[in-house]
């Protein structure tokens, strides 16, 4: 009896300890979590179409519209001016910049000029007799005559006889040959044809110069010119006087400038075409770095939005019933950063920053400012 009382007791400990230990499994296990819905928040825009003006941006490094490159047509050793050969220095229209040493040339041109000079005084007894009628102006010509000036031009011919009788005795052919010399002689001085700037110098004082070798950069610091690469569908849109506003890179200094010329031609590599932008300001420097800002035209019932809102196939997230959707549109221009499009209906809530990872039946939260916010 005593035996059965303990089996019993202990198979009820056993179904007791079981249905323990299953309850314990039963209240260990945890529910999965239902995932939450999140409801991005969006920033937006109401359409208001308008007429958009298309500001084109360029940018390039500037040119002096006037600019020497000095070369040596002639060989010699650089004599010291009035001033230094040294890039910097200014110098006024006709002012020397460079003279090379001239005093053997210079000694064979009086030569020629006193061959001139004593072939017509040998004419002058037989001009007296044979043409009595222009002998009186030959010989102001030769009482003009002075050999430390430059030769001045011989007398009209007035008959083919006194042609004859001129060339005959070698007068025109001695002229010319002296005229030539002196042009070539004033080569060895080369004079500022204008108020510039030295802006390179290649030689320096008592150097010897050869023919052909380039000397210097000499520039007017008064008027420069920016060259901007455009696409060739704006080749249309620009025209010579159209104001333009420059700037430079930290968009601390605003030029004003204007259109000068529009190149007829387009780049077959780039597909471009150049614009030249003429500007005149004293704070310029030659090679400075500017941006421009070119009104090219306006387009009528457009926007203008980031252009990372338009997709690669013309369409743009728009706000229904605060689900997005897609709409499609015309892109009329593509800036850096803007891009200005049409058939977009008035009225309608479009996106005005990216979303990542938006989708058409996205479902969106439009992000309101606080009146505290608005207030202030």
């Amino acid at each position: 009896m005593r035996k059965t009382i303990l089996g019993i007791i202990g198979i009820a400990l056993i179904a007791l300890s079981i249905m323990v230990a299953m309850n314990l499994v039963k209240s260990n296990k945890r529910g999965r979590p239902q995932p939450q819905k999140v409801v991005k928040t969006v920033f937006t825009d109401t359409v208001v179409n308008k007429t958009t003006p298309i500001v084109i941006n360029a940018n390039g490094n500037l040119t002096a519209v006037r600019r020497l490159e000095l070369f040596a047509e002639v060989q010699g050793v650089f004599r010291p001016g009035s001033v230094l050969f040294r890039p910097g220095q200014a110098y006024r229209s006709g002012q020397t910049i460079i003279r090379i040493d001239d005093s053997e040339y210079y000694a064979s041109v009086q030569s020629a000029k006193s061959n001139l000079y004593n072939a017509l005084a040998s004419i002058m007894p037989d001009l007296r007799l044979d043409f009595p009628e222009v002998y009186p102006k030959w010989q102001a010509y030769l009482t003009n005559f002075d050999l430390n000036k430059s030769t001045p031009k011989l007398p009209e011919m007035t008959s083919e006889k006194e042609n004859y009788f001129l060339t005959g005795r070698g007068i025109v052919s001695n002229y010319y040959s002296v005229k030539n010399l002196e042009q070539r002689l004033a080569k060895y001085r080369i004079a500022a044809p204008f108020d510039g700037v030295l802006t390179e110098a290649l030689v320096t004082e008592g150097t010897l110069i050869r023919n052909g070798q380039k000397l210097g950069s000499f520039i007017d610091p008064s008027l420069y010119e920016l060259e901007v690469a455009l696409s060739k569908s704006f080749s249309g849109l620009l025209q010579p006087g159209q104001n333009v506003a420059l700037s430079n890179l930290e968009k601390t200094m605003k030029f004003a400038g204007t259109v000068s010329r529009v190149n007829a031609s387009i780049d077959q590599t780039t597909q471009t075409i150049s614009a030249y932008v003429k500007v005149k300001d004293e704070r310029l420097k030659e090679g400075m770095y500017l941006e421009a800002q070119l009104n090219a035209r306006e387009v009528p019932v457009s926007i203008q939005i980031d252009r990372n809102l338009v997709s690669d196939r013309n369409e743009i997230f728009i706000v229904r019933d605060s689900i997005l959707d897609v709409i499609a549109v015309k892109p009329v221009y593509f800036g850096d950063k803007m891009a200005v499009i049409t058939d977009v209906p008035e009225g309608s809530v479009i996106l005005s920053k990216p979303l990542p990872g938006a989708y058409p039946g996205m479902l969106v939260k439009v992000y309101q400012e606080s009146k505290e916010n608005n207030g202030n």
